[in-house]
């Protein structure tokens, strides 16, 4: 894969990794490891960084850390030397990651995250505060309609990232693609 940086994050990293094994769906799985890793899609960051940015303990940070360096989901992008130390920076080594076909023999119930699921719960302060916008849409379409619609709709999750960083609120974007139940017309007469 090619690297897609253009300013954000300040280091280079893929477009995409699909993540497959368990020992990677189990990386993700965990919430607090994606905070991390959504920090990660602004810049470079130290342990000490993303400890001071949530507001934990190193430790606790550099356990959550090294679990997605061993999965391959991030790595050191560069490092200086303080004092006598070494500090390293991590970061993503992709923009995207997503969860591929896994066998449900080898991961049951799914362990990572219901990405929709969580936005809504994220996103009820808004609602309740009348400063959220959603749309929901539905269209009858082919599996191959819904698959060029969605590299569309990551090129704009990809732009979505690379604004610049400015004002003092953090907005979330949650965009989903999944066969429903809905009624269709019938086509139409002649």
């Amino acid at each position: 894969m090619t690297s897609i940086n253009r300013s954000f994050p300040d280091y280079d990293l893929d477009a995409a990794k699909i993540v497959t094994a368990p020992h990677e769906l189990r990386a993700i799985a965990d919430p607090f490891r994606g905070i991390l890793l959504d920090l990660l899609l602004e810049r470079a960051a130290t342990v000490t960084e993303l400890a001071q940015a949530v507001g934990r303990p190193k430790s606790t940070v550099a356990h959550h850390v090294k679990v997605l360096l061993d999965a391959g989901l991030v790595r050191v992008v560069r490092t200086r030397r303080v004092r006598a130390i070494e500090e390293s920076f991590y970061g993503r080594t992709a923009r995207n990651i997503s969860v591929g076909k896994v066998r449900p023999q080898d991961v049951t119930p799914p362990p990572w995250p219901n990405e929709l699921a969580d936005a809504a719960e994220e996103s009820m302060p808004a609602y309740h505060a009348d400063q959220m916008r959603a749309l929901r849409h539905h269209a009858h379409i082919s599996a191959a309609q819904a698959g060029a619609f969605w590299e569309r709709v990551v090129a704009l999750l990809n732009e979505f990232d690379q604004l610049p960083r400015e004002g003092d609120t953090s907005y979330s974007f949650v965009v989903s693609l999944y066969p429903a139940e809905h009624p269709t017309l019938p086509p139409a007469a002649p």
